[in-house]
């Protein structure tokens, strides 16, 4: 008589199914933007909170500017304004303006037409020149401030505005010329072939065909040269000595010294000089940023 033993069947675990490989990319994308959005509202706060703290504080008296340095003013004081004006900051802002608008027709211009040369017609030595105009971007403003003075007063130009506009339009073109011509690379040439085919001449084609087309990267050269020249502080002053032509860098620094204890006014003058940049990239910040990765990316 045989006797039949079954043997058990011993059951494994259940396992989860792991999840999709979809479902981890969109975690992954969704955590990396996160992230992304972290590090931009800290850096938001980084930039913005000084300035905004500034505005408060020109708003302040100086009791509530040492007492309260954190805390929102007991009242609106525009009278801090007028002091500030009065105190010569208007007048300092009138030649921020003239210098600044001055050498940005100047060093855009002048950089457009070079760059122009150097992408679009056929001249000698031209790799040579584009060496020279680049490597003008390695020479230190600094470094230079004694061999210019002679130069400003040999020339005549000494503690004038010319000085300045001279200076900031010769140190600028280099950045400026190398800016332009990454934008102008990949321009069309059928364009400049029609214009010709068209009757222009060289010249005629870069104003009324070249320079309209490049106009995302020469508001980005201009608002970068606006932002060095309106902040530019060494060359005004040293070449700059007639208390009515300071610019706004060098004339608030003499403001703080005449009036040492108001910071209130200090602080006024400090947010009428920033105020015009932030408009101004405001204004222009969507044509700056096509012109900066158009022309990068060429």
């Amino acid at each position: 008589m045989t006797t039949s033993t079954s043997t058990p069947t011993v059951q494994s675990p259940v396992r989860s199914a792991p999840p999709p490989t979809s479902t981890v990319r969109v975690v992954g994308r969704r955590l990396r933007g996160l992230a992304v959005a972290l590090l931009l509202a800290v850096l938001a706060i980084a930039v913005l909170y000084p300035l905004l703290w500034m505005v408060l504080s020109s708003f302040k008296d100086n009791r509530e500017v040492f007492d309260h340095p954190w805390g929102l003013p007991g009242q609106l004081r525009w009278e801090n304004f007028a002091k500030a004006s009065s105190a010569g900051v208007v007048r300092y802002f009138v030649n921020s303006i003239i210098v600044t608008a001055a050498s940005i027709v100047t060093t855009v211009l002048i950089s457009a037409w070079a760059a122009f040369s150097l992408t679009r017609l056929k001249i000698r030595f031209g790799g040579f020149a584009l060496g020279v105009v680049l490597g003008g971007l390695m020479i230190a403003p600094t470094v230079a401030l004694i061999p210019l003075f002679g130069l400003l007063q040999s020339l005549h130009i000494y503690d004038t505005y010319w000085a300045l506009i001279v200076l900031y339009t010769a140190f600028r073109i280099p950045f400026t010329t190398f800016l332009i011509r990454a934008y102008m690379i990949d321009l069309p040439r059928e364009v400049d072939e029609a214009a010709i085919l068209d009757g222009c001449s060289k010249s005629q084609a870069f104003w009324q065909v070249i320079l309209p087309m490049c106009r995302p990267i020469l508001v980005s050269s201009a608002l970068l040269h606006a932002l060095f020249a309106w902040n530019e502080f060494a060359f005004a002053l040293v070449f700059l000595n007639n208390p009515n032509l300071k610019t706004l860098p060098v004339g608030l620094m003499d403001m703080q010294s005449r009036l040492l204890t108001d910071w209130p006014v200090q602080f006024a003058g400090l947010t009428m000089a920033a105020l015009p940049m932030v408009v101004l990239f405001l204004i222009g910040q969507r044509q700056f940023l096509r012109g900066l990765t158009e022309g990068m990316g060429k």
